[in-house]
């Protein structure tokens, strides 16, 4: 139900968000000769820095203080309230709407790493896999029917239906969505169990203050996993190839509804209804990869799903302006392995870690992940910036996606699931 909570967000954030930017935050000239998708592309990538440096120690914290449960309802409330307030910039204050836009993904991603935190604890190897899969297909369809309601506002306001400005409507939409984050939260943080007991400070430690405690006990202890981490080599190799796949995935997913604006010169309702077919598209095809990897494996299907990003991004570079059909037809191809790519990363990661520092492994896992998305909407930036276009830009992903790819086809994922009882994990100071 979370997954069903926050995609409401991150649907909007691609396909309503980022193109009410470039269209009407952002003025015809552009802003510091810069155009709407590559600000957006670099906000994106300045955020996910910000993330890079401070993920790991609240991993940490959560776990030592049992807090997983209390940081996902912090953080989810400050993306939440965020959200709703970003309606209220006005047209033309671009530097404010990125700022309340960065607070906003802040708050999302920082949320989710407490959210994934507690995967391995409420699963098997032979579940996890299936709850992983099944959470994002809830929140394809939870993403999916919130972004159905906004559109049919949309539209209504774009015909004079409604009386409402286009702008307006995607305003009240935006805000929409952070309520709908809002209040299906409330259902999950009702239902997770109980975390227990806080686990003690080490006795050097104890005439700290506690969060003076946590705080140094959070870089020992991150600094002492990446050590440990060069000596397990498939879990290495497997955090080498998310770093470099993801980034292709999240540069596409992130810069889509820019680049549908000011590459392919798209209409808001055009842009849309792609996100749209995506989300209900992806709802089966998170369903089906899970069976998949039930059939032949995680990483199998992981590949699978690669090689059909591969595809996406090349036929993205290809796709003719002013033309929505292509657009359409590729959602539909996003669609059937976004979930996949995701879920199955998700969970082929948490079947290789210690399930009593499954936060801060996860804090871990979300260097690398905002890692990734620092590069590759950053060499997107760079290169839609030089080129003044937004199609070589989108083929630069082809690269991280490829060398990723390799990456994953040399981890061993029996040897990665059996080193979980190596791991030493001992208090650090």
């Amino acid at each position: 139900m979370y997954d069903w909570a926050n995609s409401a967000y991150i649907t909007t954030f691609g396909a309503i968000v980022a193109v009410f930017f470039a269209s009407t935050i952002v003025p015809d000239e552009g802003f510091a000769g810069l155009s709407g998708e590559t600000l957006w592309a670099g906000v994106v990538g300045i955020g996910s820095f910000i993330l890079f440096l401070v993920m790991p120690i609240l991993g940490t914290v959560a776990d030592y203080a049992a807090a997983k449960r209390r940081f996902l309802f912090s953080f989810a409330l400050l993306g939440a309230i965020t959200t709703i307030a970003l309606p209220l910039v006005p047209d033309g204050a671009v530097v404010g709407f990125l700022f309340v836009a960065l607070i906003s993904q802040i708050g999302f991603v920082a949320a989710n790493v407490f959210y994934d935190g507690f995967l391995p604890t409420i699963t098997t190897d032979d579940t996890i896999d299936r709850v992983s899969s099944k959470g994002f297909a809830y929140g394809y369809i939870g993403g999916g029917l919130y972004l159905l309601l906004a559109f049919v506002l949309i539209f209504l306001s774009d015909n004079g239906t409604l009386g409402l400005s286009l702008a307006k409507a995607s305003r009240i939409s935006i805000a929409g969505a952070g309520v709908w984050w809002l209040l299906f939260s409330i259902v999950t943080l009702r239902r997770l169990p109980d975390e227990g007991e806080p686990r003690p400070l080490p006795a050097p430690l104890a005439d700290r203050s506690r969060w003076s405690a946590y705080a140094r006990i959070a870089f020992g202890a991150t600094w002492e996993t990446t050590k440990k981490l060069l000596e397990f080599r498939a879990l290495l190799l497997f955090v080498v190839a998310y770093f470099l796949y993801n980034n292709g995935i999240n540069t596409i997913i992130a810069v889509t509804g820019a680049y549908a604006v000011d590459t392919l010169e798209l209409a808001t309702t055009e842009i849309v209804i792609t996100f749209l077919i995506v989300q209900f598209v992806a709802f089966g095809g998170a369903l089906f990869f899970g069976w998949l990897a039930g059939k032949i494996g995680t990483k199998p299907a992981i590949v699978i799903s690669l090689l059909i990003w591969i595809g996406i991004s090349i036929a993205g570079y290809l796709l003719p302006v002013g033309k929505a059909t292509p657009l359409y037809v590729l959602g539909a191809v996003v669609g059937l392995v976004l979930g996949g790519s995701q879920a199955l990363s998700r969970s082929l990661y948490g079947s290789m870690i210690p399930e009593e520092s499954s936060a801060e492994f996860f804090g871990f896992f979300t260097v690398f992940s905002k890692a990734s998305a620092v590069a590759g909407t950053t060499v997107f930036a760079l290169v839609s910036g030089i080129t003044g276009s937004g199609r070589p830009a989108i083929l630069s992903v082809v690269g991280f996606l490829v060398v990723g790819l390799i990456f994953l086809m040399r981890v061993n994922v029996r040897e990665g699931r059996a080193s979980r009882e190596d791991w030493a994990l001992t208090d650090t100071v």
